[in-house]
């Protein structure tokens, strides 16, 4: 059987953690990352066990280089998953706030999409657990309200339900941006960027017809 090719080199990793860190949005990677990373150090950990067992000032010469470059490539690989691993933070943040589909999510690979998925529940539970009783607790402590002043001031149930689902329907544009632009908040509250020149995103349309006519931005037409 022939042996699977390795897609990555100690190149395309220093590549993948500049273009992570330089850049506001998750980057896409192939599904198969871990596995063929795995891989990877697996034959830089065999080529370096095969020169151990030789001798002589150049063996020497190549097992330094060879461990230098293992000691590089975990950390380029631990910058690359905390840089990662903040940015879906951030995207579980802002979910969990004000469901939509506003953002990009299709650059997560499928461990990351778990991990995504947990952080966003337990945001969730978290606000409707211990936020939305401080609020209750709060406005009840300033001043006696009547029910139907209540009723009116507090969403039910069915209400989020219905207004998230509208949200999640709202009609959106894909953009390239001409020019950079600062992070800045939507009508929702939901937070968008920074944006670098040549990033893209999928925005509602009311916010990328703004950044379309002030020139920061252009419409992709998808074909």
């Amino acid at each position: 059987m022939a042996e699977k090719e390795i897609n990555i080199t100690y190149e395309t990793l220093f590549d993948l953690l500049r273009r992570e860190k330089n850049r506001a949005e998750l980057q896409k990677l192939s599904e198969s990352f871990f596995e063929d990373v795995n891989s990877y150090i697996k034959e830089k950990y065999a080529i370096l066990k095969d020169q151990q067992m030789k001798i002589g000032m150049s063996a020497s010469a190549e097992k330094e280089k060879t461990e230098n470059q293992i000691k590089n490539i975990n950390n380029m690989l631990k910058g690359l998953f905390e840089r990662r691993q903040q940015k879906i933070v951030d995207m579980a943040i802002i979910k969990s706030r004000i469901p939509s589909n506003t953002v990009d999510y299709s650059s997560l690979l499928k461990e990351e999409k778990e991990m995504f998925n947990e952080l966003v529940l337990l945001l969730t539970k978290f606000k409707e657990k211990v936020l939305l009783k401080l609020v209750t607790k709060e406005s009840k402590q300033e001043e006696k309200v009547s029910e139907e002043s209540e009723l009116k001031e507090l969403k039910t149930a069915e209400e989020t339900k219905s207004e998230i689902k509208a949200e999640e329907h709202e009609e959106t544009k894909l953009v390239r941006f001409i020019h950079s632009v600062p992070r800045f908040v939507g009508r929702h509250l939901e937070v968008y960027g920074p944006f670098e020149d040549d990033d893209t995103a999928n925005l509602p349309e009311e916010i990328a017809d703004i950044l379309i006519k002030k020139g920061r931005a252009e419409e992709i037409i998808k074909k």
